[in-house]
């Protein structure tokens, strides 16, 4: 490499991390993560477990939100059952195969959620059709359903229990955003579970 990126650009770093922070300071989110919190406190001290699902990036996100319960975020503490439905791709190709891609989530939650477990559903438009069969399918089973999304909500949001609804555009920000308020519901979680009495 002969010359440095000029990150000063015509939208350079500073205002690119600008925007982003401010997206982070709407008031709005408190409130909504406060809700989703108080779900999986609830959920996790009568037992229960999250699911976690959502297509590419938000794929990534749901595996990446279902390690920090089950292993630690940032604090040694008891395992909390979470798992990604995205993960194992045995159950994914199979049931895409058997009864198309807009199942692939919806199965798994009937096989695996139960009365009081929350199930999370992340996509970025709100519209995913299997997002929200999903989400569908875990209302009857009885689950708390939360939906991570942007763009208004769309249909996930209109579905689900509680809704996360990051900003309108960009999948990539959005994405941002719910990764970052992840992070945020991890703490407040841990917290709750494990620093208060």
């Amino acid at each position: 490499m002969d010359r440095t990126v000029d990150v000063k650009g015509v939208r350079g770093f500073g205002e690119l991390l600008a925007d982003r922070k401010g997206l982070l300071d709407e008031p709005r989110y408190e409130q909504q993560v406060a809700r989703i919190v108080a779900a999986l406190v609830h959920c996790y001290r009568n037992g229960g477990k999250s699911l976690w699902f959502g297509n590419g990036g938000s794929a990534a996100d749901a595996q990446h939100i279902a390690a920090e319960f089950s292993g630690r975020f940032l604090r040694e503490r008891k395992a909390l059952a979470a798992e990604s439905l995205a993960c194992n791709p045995s159950a994914v190709t199979a049931i895409g195969n058997d009864y198309g891609y807009e199942r692939i989530f919806a199965r798994q939650v009937e096989a695996f959620a139960r009365p009081g477990d929350v199930v999370c559903g992340i996509t970025t438009s709100g519209n995913s059709p299997n997002v929200v069969l999903a989400l569908q399918a875990a209302k009857q089973a009885q689950a708390v359903t939360v939906a991570f999304t942007g763009n208004g909500g769309g249909k996930v949001a209109q579905i689900a229990d509680l809704s996360l609804i990051g900003p309108s555009g960009y999948s990539a920000i959005i994405q941002e955003v719910h990764i970052t308020m992840g992070h945020i519901i991890c703490d407040l979680v841990e917290q709750e579970l494990f620093l208060k009495s």
